[in-house]
């Protein structure tokens, strides 16, 4: 059967869809010794000869999915140019090739999802609306009132954590929109001291410790597609509408 090459290398567990895209069109992909170049071409995997940055591509032997605590001062990547510690670190005993779902910044630590399910991985990354909560430690506490401005600019729901004088908070945000609170917290004379990510829908850190990772469980992992697809149709819903959501 014909399907796109994006769609055919995610399957197999080399990269998410978008990162695929971006391997065709580098020329990192050849289909029956034949290098192609554009997104819209087509292969029958059980019958073409597919390679990827030079190796045959063959379907992935099983989905494994990891939440994985990113230490601070660690890439969100598997590799790093500079010599950075990076993932890969921390990925002794997976013998799978996994690739993390988004980013997390490199002074940030917490929550990092990592697959070979390149199809889940593509609605993660596509999707919009889908919350993350973050806990930040803040030099100076929130008072009240800018605890409620903060929430209202940057489209959160923040919370005061670890008792009445403490400067930790918890913060769920809807939309991708960790920049603008640290920048609103950054010009209100609040410096964030530590970032770290703690859920991502519905996928828990839960008792991870830094620069470990465990296996999700079906159950999560069917709980975070159920959560894409609400994400998803949400997004459906705000383009057939005539009025905007609020």
């Amino acid at each position: 059967m014909l399907e796109r090459l994006q769609k055919i290398i995610a399957r197999a567990g080399v990269a998410s869809r978008r990162h695929a895209e971006r391997m065709i069109t580098s020329g990192l992909v050849t289909v029956n010794g034949r290098a192609v170049r554009e997104l819209g071409a087509k292969a029958d995997q059980s019958r073409d000869h597919i390679k990827v940055a030079g190796k045959l591509l063959r379907p992935a032997e099983r989905r494994v999915y990891l939440a994985l605590h990113k230490p601070p001062e660690v890439v969100s990547t598997l590799s790093d140019p500079q010599g950075r510690a990076s993932l890969r670190d921390f990925l002794g005993g997976v013998p799978e090739r996994v690739f993390p779902v988004g980013r997390l910044e490199y002074h940030s630590s917490g929550l990092v999802f990592l697959t070979n399910d390149g199809e889940l991985a593509n609605r993660l990354l596509q999707a919009r609306r889908l919350p993350q909560t973050y806990q930040l430690k803040l030099k100076v506490p929130l008072r009240p009132d800018e605890v409620e401005k903060l929430a209202r600019a940057a489209g959160a729901r923040i919370a005061h954590l670890r008792g009445r004088d403490s400067s930790w908070y918890e913060a769920t945000l809807s939309e991708a929109r960790r920049d603008v609170l640290r920048n609103r917290l950054f010009q209100s004379g609040h410096r964030v001291e530590k970032m770290k990510r703690v859920r991502i829908a519905s996928l828990e850190l839960g008792s991870v410790a830094p620069g470990r990772y465990r296996a999700l469980s079906a159950a999560e992992v069917s709980a975070l597609a159920r959560s894409l697809d609400g994400a998803q149709g949400y997004q459906a819903a705000r383009r057939s509408s005539h009025f905007p959501f609020h």
